[in-house]
Order: structure tokens, then sequence, then C-alpha cells
């Protein structure tokens, strides 16, 4: 069960390995960008190139799909980035329980998001957990985990793609020890837990009092989505790239707008931006922004 990229190498490596890949569930079809053409899952568009049975469940608490994923007879399910939560009567279904890939090292950054919150919370480290699951919220016992710096150009889309990789070889490392009776669960120290819910469009709404390294972290982590904006004469900006640097005043306003960039006061330090688009513009290095543009110094963004 898998929707994403991030999905895309846990399912290629079962595919690939000794294991019996039997169906595959995937989130709809949606329509998307500009012109609202519906896209296949990337989970989905892999399944079909090795002639896997696609299940895309509308609602998956219903007897309908209960019959039908039971028919399959899985020993196991295992999930990355499904994106719904599964009733009991699933995770009892299989023998050998349900295993979940998650983008954290458990119980930090439980939920929807966990690569793009350690990013925008300033985190160093973060890695991989694969997991057995239960009713809760990323909640079940620990099996293995594998540990991933966070680089300083690191960005949502980034991250997700080295740990997508982690999270496959983990996986199947998982399945071998469990095969085994090798697997110790762990149970998680829940006052320890933190939470990454689902990202929502105004989470990346510029704060310009908070400190310039926080508005990087939040650059970085909602990149590619919702992506970080501000205002400018009325019109959203969207900040895609910046980098920490010296300078103070009024938080939002505008230090430094000439041929060697754009520099942005904040509550502490500054940003200067590499690369943003204006509303109904398109998305530019900063020099080549400003070539077509004047961006007056002095002016508050936001």
């Amino acid at each position: 069960m898998g929707t994403p990229g991030f999905a895309v190498p846990s399912l290629r490596a079962l595919v690939e390995s000794e294991n019996d890949v039997v169906a595959v569930v995937t989130k709809e079809d949606k329509p998307q960008g500009r012109g609202r053409r519906i896209i296949p899952t990337p989970v989905k568009v892999v399944s079909e190139q090795y002639n896997i049975p696609v299940l895309q469940p509308g609602k998956i608490k219903t007897d309908e799909f209960y019959a039908e994923l039971k028919s399959f007879k899985p020993d196991l399910i295992s999930v990355a980035a499904y994106g719904k939560i599964l009733p009991k009567n699933i995770l009892d279904l299989p023998p050998k329980g349900c295993i979940n890939v998650h983008g954290s090292i458990l119980p930090k950054y439980r939920g929807a998001a966990p690569i793009n919150w350690a990013i925008i919370r300033g985190e160093t480290i973060t890695g991989i957990t694969t997991m057995l699951m239960d009713e809760g919220m990323d909640t079940g016992d620990m099996l293995l985990t594998k540990k991933m710096a966070i680089n300083n150009n690191d960005t949502a889309e980034t991250l997700s793609e080295k740990l997508s990789v982690v999270g496959a070889e983990l996986l199947i490392e998982t399945i071998r020890l469990l095969k085994e009776d090798k697997l110790i669960p762990v149970s998680q120290n829940d006052p320890d837990a933190t939470y990454a819910p689902m990202l929502k469009k105004e989470d990346g709404q510029i704060d310009w009092t908070k400190p310039a390294e926080e508005i990087n972290n939040l650059i970085r982590g909602t990149y590619p989505w919702p992506g970080a904006f501000t205002s400018y004469s009325g019109k959203v900006l969207k900040i895609y790239k910046a980098s920490v640097t010296t300078g103070h005043g009024t938080p939002g306003e505008i230090l430094k707008s000439d041929s060697s960039g754009l520099s942005v006061a904040t509550g502490d330090g500054a940003l200067d931006i590499l690369e943003l688009q204006i509303e109904s513009g398109k998305r530019l290095p900063i020099n080549t922004f400003l070539l077509g543009r004047k961006i007056e110094e002095g002016r508050i963004l936001g």
C-alpha cells in the first residue's frame, strides 16, 4: 500500500526480491496541474509496469474492499505513505501483520509529513523506522531504524528521495528478519512523541519576525509543496531558495536590491533571496528576476 514517489523504491525492492507481490493498493487518480488532467499515482504507474493488480478504493472501510483484499490471501501488508488510516479488520487480516515504512526516527514526527516538519523545525538528524502498525497514528511497535543526516541544502523533496531509498532497504531487511523469526518489536516511548501533521497551504506563509535560520528552514521544508510565500505590492511572492546572511532592519524590510542580489531583514539576521516567483510570473534566479522588475529598498514584504 503506497501512493507518492516516496513509496516507489519500496515497491520496486519488494518486486525484485524473493517475495511475491500479489496486489498493490494506492489512492485514487486525481486531477492535477492547470489542465486538471487525471494523473495516476506514482505507485500505480510502477505497478502497471510490473503487471501487478492495482486496487484504488475511494473508501477502505467497506465490506466490499475488505472482501477484495481478503481474496488475495496476503501473508503480510507493507505500507509506505499510503495516505489513509487502516481499520482494525485490515490490520488483522494478514497473519504476519502490517508493516509501515515511516520517514522519521519514531516516536518523533508521527503523522503525515515527518520529512517536511523535521526540516522546518531545524532537525539535523532524521531517518527511517519500520514498525508494526496498530490503530493509532504511527504508534505501533518499532522494528528497525536507520538514521540519516539532514544536509543544510536539503529540501523536503531531496530528503524524501534519499529516505525513500533507505526505506526500501530497511523494509526488505525487516521482512527477511521476520521470516527468520529474528525481529524484536520495541514499544515506543509515548512521552517523547512529537507530531508532523499534514501540511496546509497557509503553513508556507513567511513570518519575517522569526530568525533568518527558521525562515530558511521553512523555505526548504515546504518545497515543493505548499511552498514558502510572502507578498510584495499586493502580489504573492513565492520564495524557492534563500541563504542566511548578516544584516538588520525592520523584519521583512528589503535591505538590498541591486545587481548583486536581494537581501531581506528578519527578526534575527537577514536572508539573501536566491530564487523566486512573483504572482503571474515565472520562477527565476534572483539576478534574472531583478533585470525585469524593480524591487525597492526599504519596502516591507508581507
